[in-house]
């Protein structure tokens, strides 16, 4: 109800100034779809990657849709354990925990899957001089990583079932080139990163010194859901502007997966039990709250 019509509604029920105002400032608070993404990059480059699409689908949705940096990790995980965002673009295990927590559709993905290594130089020595050959010899090992909740390190922790026998892990900002950077750096034994980053961006007489003890298995790539709020038709058309070739995902592809034009048709199959990877590590994320 707008604030025109409640002023007439106010005529006839006397509704008090300030419950009249509550009234306005909440129906204001709600106009506008909230989209949003990890806080990965600074507010500027946000804007520049995710404002385009914001434009386009505030275009198709004829409703407005407002790009919201996250402040931080922090407050990003906080809003969206209180499903505060309407348009999500993040990674797999997040997408899966709305899909099972608040009723989250998936409407388009990134191409590809992702993948996970744990490198360490040959012959590198662990706990009690013992050779690093497995990921069962990190105890007490420390391990460059991008910290949880990113995929990567909650990926290689899920597989420890003893919380005694956990590696040290030693957070390194500034993604996949920050961990691998820390690692050459000798600042941890060990590094977990995306096995595309190893082989496109370490250089070859590098690898020759490395080997690879832990492969994670394949899950789906990146993509975007939308809330409950969002409507049956609004999905159909955000589904079909993100799986076209358009310039308002340009910067999203190009960071992410460049040699792809557009992002995939996806569903709930494809994002299915990934929630474990949060539920069963980190604390605040149970899907049952």
């Amino acid at each position: 109800m707008c604030c025109v019509g409640l002023l007439f509604f106010r005529k006839f029920y006397r509704l008090p100034v300030n419950v009249l105002f509550l009234l306005c400032c909440c129906s204001a608070a709600r106009a506008d779809l909230l989209l949003t993404a990890p806080p990965r990059e600074s507010v500027a480059d946000g804007q520049k990657q995710y404002g385009p699409l914001a434009e386009k689908l505030t275009q198709i949705l004829g409703e407005k849709v407002t790009y919201q940096q996250p402040k931080g990790w922090l407050f990003y995980q906080r809003d969206m354990r209180a499903d505060k965002f309407d348009i999500v673009f993040d990674g797999p295990h997040f997408i899966s925990w709305r899909i099972k927590r608040f009723g989250h559709t998936p409407v388009a993905k990134l191409p590809g899957t992702l993948v996970f290594i744990v490198v360490t130089e040959k012959g590198a020595k662990g706990f009690n001089r013992r050779n690093i050959n497995t990921i069962d010899d990190l105890k007490n090992v420390k391990v460059c990583a991008v910290a949880p909740p990113n995929l990567s390190s909650l990926t290689v922790l899920t597989e420890y079932k003893d919380p005694v026998s956990l590696p040290i892990m030693v957070n390194a900002k500034g993604g996949m080139k920050g961990v691998y950077s820390a690692f050459k750096n000798g600042k941890c034994q060990a590094a977990i990163m995306r096995d595309k980053f190893f082989i496109k961006k370490v250089p070859q007489h590098e690898r020759d010194d490395l080997k690879i003890i832990f492969r994670s298995e394949p899950v789906a790539n990146q993509g975007i859901t939308v809330s409950r709020r969002v409507t049956e038709e609004q999905r159909t058309l955000i589904t079909a502007a993100l799986t076209e070739v358009s310039a308002s995902t340009t910067p999203i592809l190009k960071r992410f997966t460049p040699k792809a034009e557009k992002m995939l048709y996806t569903d709930n199959a494809d994002y299915k039990n990934y929630y474990k990877f949060l539920s069963g590590v980190v604390y605040g994320w149970e899907v049952g709250e």
